[in-house]
C-alpha cells in the first residue's frame, strides 16, 4: 500500500480486508515496526485471535522471505524509478506487483510462474489486488507483513 505512512489503525483496515478475502492466517510475523507494534494492532489481534509474532531487531533472517521480498523490490523497481507523484508511485508498484505475481518465473519454484504454481487466484506480492481463496488453505500458513 504505496502512502508518505501507514498507521496502526491503517493496518487493521487492510489486514481485515485481506483475510475477509483470502482466509484467516494461523500466524502473522513482522518486524517492530512502530505501525505494527501499535496498541490498535495489539487489541485487533486479541479480538480476531490470531497469533502474531515479532521478530528479533536486527534479526532479518527470522523473516527471510520478506526480506528477499523487499530486496528485489528494491533493487527492480525502487532503486531504478524516480517517483513523481503518489499516483505515478501507485501506478508503478500496481505494475511490478503485477508482473511479480503473473508474467515472471521464480526460480525457487524450478522457473514456473508464481501464479501458474499457486493458481490463478493467489498473488503474493501485498501491492496487487488481493485474491479470494479458502480460508483453510491459508488457515496453517504464516502470513509475512513487510
Amino acid at each position: 500500500v504505496p502512502d508518505t505512512s501507514i498507521s496502526g489503525k491503517r493496518v487493521v483496515r487492510e489486514l481485515t480486508e485481506l483475510i475477509a478475502q483470502r482466509g484467516k492466517p494461523g500466524m502473522i510475523v513482522s518486524d517492530n515496526g512502530t505501525e505494527l507494534t501499535s496498541n490498535a494492532v495489539l487489541v485487533w489481534c486479541g479480538e480476531a485471535r490470531i497469533e502474531w509474532h515479532y521478530t528479533m531487531p536486527g534479526k532479518p533472517t527470522q523473516n527471510a522471505f520478506v526480506e528477499s521480498f523487499n530486496g528485489r523490490m528494491r533493487d527492480e523497481l525502487l532503486n531504478e524509478t524516480l517517483f513523481m507523484s503518489m499516483g505515478h508511485t501507485r501506478e508503478k508498484i500496481a505494475a511490478w506487483a503485477d508482473d511479480y505475481n503473473t508474467e515472471r518465473p521464480h526460480s525457487s519454484l524450478r522457473t514456473v510462474r508464481l501464479q501458474t504454481a499457486r493458481g490463478a487466484d493467489a498473488p503474493i506480492c501485498p501491492s496487487s489486488a488481493a485474491s479470494t481463496t479458502s480460508g483453510e488453505r491459508n488457515a496453517n500458513r504464516p502470513t509475512r507483513v513487510m
